[in-house]
C-alpha cells in the first residue's frame, strides 16, 4: 500500500477542508529518510483510519505549499486539524515518537 497524495492545487480540498485530522508528509523521491518513514506512515494510516488521514506531498513538485508552511527539510510531517497546522514532526522518527506528537490532537485523546 502507498499513501494517498496531494498537490498544490488539491491541498485545500484534501487537507484544509477535511473533517478528519490530516497528517501530511512533506517528502521527495530523492529523500532517503522519507523512504524509511514511508512504511511507518502507511502503518499509522491503516491503524488510525477513521481518526486520521495520512497524505504525502512531493516538495519538488509542489513548491507553493512547501513555501506556505515553511517546510525546511524532508521528511516533515505536519498535522492539520480543522484546516489549521497544529503540530509538526521533522525527520524520520519511529512510530512511537510520531504518535506521541499526534495523539493530543486526535479525536478520543
Amino acid at each position: 500500500m502507498s499513501l494517498a497524495t496531494t498537490t498544490d492545487a488539491a491541498f485545500a480540498a484534501d487537507v484544509l477542508s477535511s473533517a478528519t485530522p490530516v497528517l501530511v508528509e512533506f517528502g521527495a523521491q530523492r529523500c532517503g529518510p522519507c523512504k524509511m518513514v514511508g512504511p511507518v506512515l502507511e502503518q499509522i494510516a491503516d491503524d488510525e483510519s477513521g481518526r486520521l488521514a495520512v497524505v504525502a506531498i512531493d516538495v519538488d513538485e509542489n513548491p507553493a505549499t512547501v513555501r506556505e508552511y515553511q517546510v525546511m527539510g524532508t521528511p516533515t510531517m505536519a498535522l492539520f486539524v480543522g484546516g489549521e497546522l497544529v503540530t509538526r514532526v521533522v525527520g524520520a522518527k519511529p512510530r512511537a515518537a510520531i504518535m506521541r506528537a499526534l495523539e493530543p490532537h486526535l479525536p478520543g485523546a
